[in-house]
């Protein structure tokens, strides 16, 4: 994959104090671009902070909740003052809990599309009038998962649901803002070797996982230049 540059470029990672979001954010600051990061608890705000060292002033950290319009709008209306622009939103957030449907109570419904979709919608609805003004360089990058593209999994209902929601609005924004210079892609990752997957599975085999650092790569080549052309997709992620 050709070496992504971003210099000058504002850039967006919800969920950028996650195991997958330090990794983008990590990558996009190689190559050159501000990056403004969600949080909400301050553990996580915490940890974030302390393992960015040197790269700290480029990073700027906004507190969050991502399901709620009004925060969501509180944030674009700071970055529409500072930096007043954004060239890339990569919606890295996102949960999980699995179970059969009889053991999925609907506060687990709700949290699921709340943070997997309802968060996405809110922040691609709000991110647009800055990404119009990108001057064609506006990239939209949200993750979506297996189940949604392979018709559902049995015992995860709710998961499955909310990222197939997430699929079909990457499909139908990347239709809508054709023309706008604004692209919009899905990365469809198999298992990612997080912390907090290796906890959930402790008798897997994490050696077929993807390393964070591996998704963060087409993350970036797909907010640069060389994958202007690339609009709609929902590119499978996985080891060979």
């Amino acid at each position: 994959m050709p070496v992504t540059d971003l210099q000058d470029r504002a850039a967006l990672v919800t969920g950028g104090t996650g195991a997958l979001g330090r990794a983008v954010v990590r990558r996009l600051l190689a190559a050159g671009a501000r990056v403004h990061v969600t949080w909400r608890g301050e553990r996580e705000r915490a940890d974030f902070t302390a393992l960015l060292g040197k790269d700290a002033p480029a990073v700027v950290l906004h507190r969050v909740d991502l399901a709620a319009p009004a925060d969501v709008s509180r944030l674009f209306d700071a970055l529409a003052i500072d930096p007043g622009r954004l060239d890339i939103l990569a919606c890295i957030a996102g949960g999980f809990t699995a179970g059969a449907i009889e053991d999925t109570a609907p506060d687990d419904w709700n949290r699921m599309v709340a943070i997997n979709a309802t968060s996405v919608f809110l922040c691609c609805r709000a991110a647009l009038p800055l990404l119009r003004g990108a001057g064609g360089r506006g990239r939209i990058v949200t993750v979506a998962a297996r189940p949604a593209l392979e018709r559902g999994a049995a015992n995860m209902s709710a998961y499955a649901a909310s990222k197939a929601a997430v699929l079909n609005l990457t499909y139908s924004l990347a239709s809508e803002l054709r023309g706008d210079g604004i692209t919009v892609n899905a990365i469809v990752p198999t298992i990612i070797d997080t912390p907090a997957n290796r906890a959930a599975m402790p008798g897997a085999d994490p050696a077929s996982w993807l390393p964070p650092e591996d998704v963060a790569e087409v993350v970036a080549w797909l907010a640069g230049a060389g994958a202007g052309v690339v609009t709609g997709s929902a590119i499978n992620l996985a080891r060979g």
